[in-house]
C-alpha cells in the first residue's frame, strides 16, 4: 500500500520500537516506560539552549519597544500557546492585549477540535490580519510535525509583515524550519504511542514556550532575584503569596508586610522601592515607570537622586 511520504520521514509519527508490546504490560510497566521516554526529552531541549536564548532576547528587544508576544497553532500546538499567554497576564501582570494565544479554528478549538482548520494557511493569515500584526511584534508558531499549513502561513505573512518569527518544531525534517528567523527544533524522536504528540512532543514544546516567556519576562525586568514581584494579587492566595514575598526579600515582619503592601497599593514592586530607599509610593511609581518596571534600577535611581 502506497504511504505519504512526507509523514512517514517525520521521526514524531514513527513507531517506537521499545513500546511495540505495551499493550501487554501491566499499569507499572507502562507508566514506568513512558517515563523512561520522558526523561529523553529534557536532553533534546538541552540541545537547542543556544537557539532558545537567542530567542529570548530578540523577543526582549522587541517586547521592551512595544511588541507584542503571540502564539500560534493548531491542536496540541495550539493549546500549549494559548497557555503560555494566558498565564504572563496574572503572572507578570503583562497587559492581556499584549500576550495572545490563537489557535487554527478559533477559541472554541481549545476544547473542540475544528475539522479541516489546521489545514488551511488562509484562515492564519486573517486571523494575524485581524489582531492587525504589525513589525514590532513577536510571532511563535508551534507545531510537533512542523509541516501544519495553518502555522506556516502564520510564519510566511509574519514574515512579510515584518514581525519577529519563531518556531517550535519536534522534527528536524519540519518546512517550519526554513521559514522562521530563529527555529528551534526539539527532536524528541518516536511516541509511546506511534503518532501522539501530545506527549513527548508536547511536553518539550511547554518546556520551550516555559524558557522563551520566563526568560524574555526577566530581561524586561518583571523579576526580582527570582520573584514574581508584577504578581496580580487578585484572590486571598495571591495576596499573602505577595505579602510573604515581602517578608522573605526585604527581611522584615509579617504584620510589616501586610502594612507595606497596603500602602504601596498592593504592587511588590512598589513595596520593595518604598523600603529600600524611604520614598514615598508616588516616587516609587515614578521611578519604576522611568526604568520601564526594573525593580533594581528604581532603585538605583532614587538612590542617586537622593545623594
Amino acid at each position: 500500500m502506497k504511504t505519504n511520504g512526507i509523514i512517514d520521514s517525520l521521526t514524531t509519527e514513527k513507531v517506537n520500537a521499545d513500546t511495540k508490546r505495551i499493550d501487554e504490560m501491566n499499569a507499572y510497566e507502562i507508566v514506568k516506560r513512558i517515563n523512561e521516554e520522558d526523561k529523553k526529552v529534557a536532553l533534546a531541549v538541552e540541545k537547542q539552549l543556544d537557539k532558545i536564548a537567542r530567542a529570548s532576547e530578540a523577543m526582549t528587544k522587541r517586547y521592551v519597544k512595544g511588541g507584542r508576544i503571540i502564539y500560534i497553532g493548531a491542536g496540541t500546538s495550539g493549546r500549549l500557546g494559548v497557555m503560555d499567554a494566558v498565564e504572563l497576564v496574572p503572572t507578570y501582570s503583562v497587559p492581556f492585549e499584549r500576550a495572545i494565544g490563537i489557535m487554527a479554528g478559533g477559541e472554541g478549538a481549545f476544547i473542540k477540535a475544528v475539522e479541516g482548520a489546521e489545514d488551511n494557511a488562509e484562515l492564519a493569515i486573517e486571523d494575524l490580519k485581524k489582531i492587525q500584526l504589525c513589525e514590532k511584534d513577536i510571532v511563535i508558531g508551534i507545531a510537533a510535525s512542523g509541516r501544519t499549513p495553518y502555522t506556516i502561513g502564520a510564519l510566511e505573512y509574519a514574515n512579510k509583515v515584518g514581525a519577529l518569527t519563531i518556531s517550535v518544531v519536534c522534527n528536524e525534517q519540519g518546512k517550519m524550519n526554513e521559514i522562521a528567523q530563529i527555529p528551534i527544533v526539539v527532536a524528541t524522536g518516536a511516541e509511546v504511542i506511534a503518532g501522539s504528540t501530545r506527549m513527548k512532543a508536547g511536553t518539550a514544546q511547554k518546556l520551550v514556550l516555559n524558557m522563551l516567556s520566563t526568560s524574555t519576562m526577566i530581561q524586561a525586568g518583571y523579576v526580582y532575584q527570582n520573584y514574581m514581584v508584577y504578581v496580580q494579587a487578585t484572590n486571598e492566595k495571591l495576596i499573602e503569596r505577595a505579602r510573604r514575598m515581602l517578608v522573605s526579600i526585604l527581611e522584615i515582619s509579617y504584620d510589616e508586610a501586610c502594612e507595606l503592601f497596603a500602602k504601596a497599593d498592593n504592587s511588590v514592586a512598589c513595596a520593595i522601592v518604598m523600603k529600600n530607599t524611604k520614598c514615598s509610593r508616588e516616587q516609587a511609581e515614578e521611578a519604576l515607570n522611568y526604568v520601564h518596571g526594573k525593580v533594581r534600577l528604581a532603585i538605583q535611581h532614587i538612590s542617586k537622586e537622593n545623594q
